[in-house]
């Protein structure tokens, strides 16, 4: 408002300097364009107090006290200039000197027209503010909506996954995040399935395994004690009773290791002893299968080779690869034995001829229930479990093992282990 007085001053001093008989009207047209552009009102008065022109309609005479405070440079008031107006408003004025007189011209705004403006902003606020925020709860109710969309689909499948149904996957999504949760839930839910079908399986195979041997046993002492088998048949039937509780043992025995170390309570009790001792243990004990076959045994014409383990432990996983070396050795073919020294090291392999493994087969000949007689049809006994625990006992030992085939001349097993240590720990 001071801004633009001194600048209606400014031009009315020029008016009046210029057409001095004729610059009221053209005052009063500008009073009026600065009225309307600025929301207030304007007034030009003598210095005695006589109104020369006014925008705010009829207004009465200003005292000359009040003007001269306008003299003495920026002056604000809020007053009614001494009842010239009809209510208190914020005024500011001027004085400028032309032709002699002096003039003032002074800007005021009623209060009321103040608030008015002032409620008028805060209606526009408000509804702004109103407008904003439904906007802003529209979007962020459908963004969340997009985001939780994900994670309740999860919920949704996982509750599904816990009552079974492991055949249920996930879609892939565009956000990165939950792409990757996708992926890894899927591939859970397929091991989860991959290991619901071997559970079946371990379950059906050992009820089979147990069911067999104790079938023939039990038929054996009954065809004994009810006399359908005679005297003289005894002894063989007995030996047959024997094999069948052996195999009961090597079973149970494998289970109760197999959990022992899954717990990780299997701790080995080491020595130093030939490796070659549990072999020929384990040879002795398939000396029947072996003539059977007509296998010829190779490599043990060797020298004293000696590691530092434990020997029951080492004499299962002999076992356990013997017996799966003769189990797939073809009819006259052989079994060899090799020892490489690696250090503080033996390299001990198994190699039998015969049909020999395929590329799909060898990464999976150690996983747990995997039979690769499933896929061939043939020696349809055993859980599946000897391999993955011919593992795990190698590997709390600190060694190795591997497997290694050409389809259609051999498969061979090879596994690293401890060579020597102190007995004594």
């Amino acid at each position: 408002m001071l801004k633009d007085a001194k600048a209606l001053a400014s031009y009315t001093e020029g008016k009046m300097r210029d057409e001095p008989d004729n610059w009221r009207e053209d005052v009063r047209a500008e009073l009026k364009t600065y009225s309307i552009s600025s929301n207030a009102d304007y007034m030009i008065c003598s210095d005695d107090g006589f109104v020369v022109a006014v925008t705010g309609g009829e207004v009465g005479d200003v005292s000359e006290e009040l003007l001269k405070k306008f003299d003495e440079g920026e002056t604000y008031m809020y007053d009614d200039l001494g009842g010239a107006l009809n209510e208190t408003c914020h005024i500011t004025g001027v004085s400028f000197t032309a032709n002699g007189p002096k003039y003032y011209v002074l800007a005021y705004s009623q209060k009321s027209e103040q608030d008015n403006y002032t409620k008028n902003i805060m209606e526009i606020f408000l509804v702004s503010a109103i407008a904003v925020l439904l906007v802003v709860m529209f979007l962020v109710y459908f963004a969340t909506l997009k985001l939780t969309a994900p994670i309740t689909e999860v919920a949704e499948i996982a509750k599904k996954l816990g009552n079974g149904d492991f055949s249920v996957t996930l879609p892939e999504y565009s956000t990165k995040e939950f792409n990757q949760l996708s992926i890894a839930f899927n591939e859970m839910a397929a091991n989860l399935k991959s290991y619901d079908t071997m559970r079946n399986s371990f379950l059906a195979n050992v009820s089979h395994e147990l069911r067999t041997p104790m079938t023939s046993i039990g038929g054996f002492v009954d065809g004994i004690l009810d006399g359908t088998i005679p005297k003289s048949q005894h002894m063989y039937y007995m030996r047959i009773i024997s094999s069948e509780v052996a195999r009961l043992t090597r079973l149970v025995k494998s289970m109760l290791n197999l959990a022992k170390i899954e717990a990780g309570e299997l701790e080995p009790n080491k020595t130093n002893f030939p490796v070659t001792e549990p072999i020929l243990d384990t040879l002795l004990t398939f000396e029947p299968k072996i003539n059977e076959k007509k296998i010829d045994i190779r490599g043990l014409e060797v020298e004293r080779v000696t590691i530092f383990a434990d020997i029951d432990l080492i004499h299962q996983v002999m076992y356990n690869l013997i017996e799966n070396a003769i189990k797939f050795v073809d009819e006259g073919g052989y079994i060899e034995f090799a020892f490489k020294d690696e250090g503080d090291q033996v390299a001990v392999s198994i190699r039998n001829s015969g049909e020999g493994l395929s590329e799909d087969e060898m990464p999976l000949v150690f996983d747990r229930f995997y039979k690769t007689d499933k896929s061939r049809g043939i020696h349809a006994q055993g859980l599946g479990l000897g391999l993955n625990i011919a593992r795990s006992i190698i590997e709390i030992h600190g060694g190795k093992i591997m497997v290694k085939s050409l389809k259609g001349e051999y498969t061979e097993f090879t596994f690293t282990i401890p060579k020597t240590g102190n007995s004594e720990e």
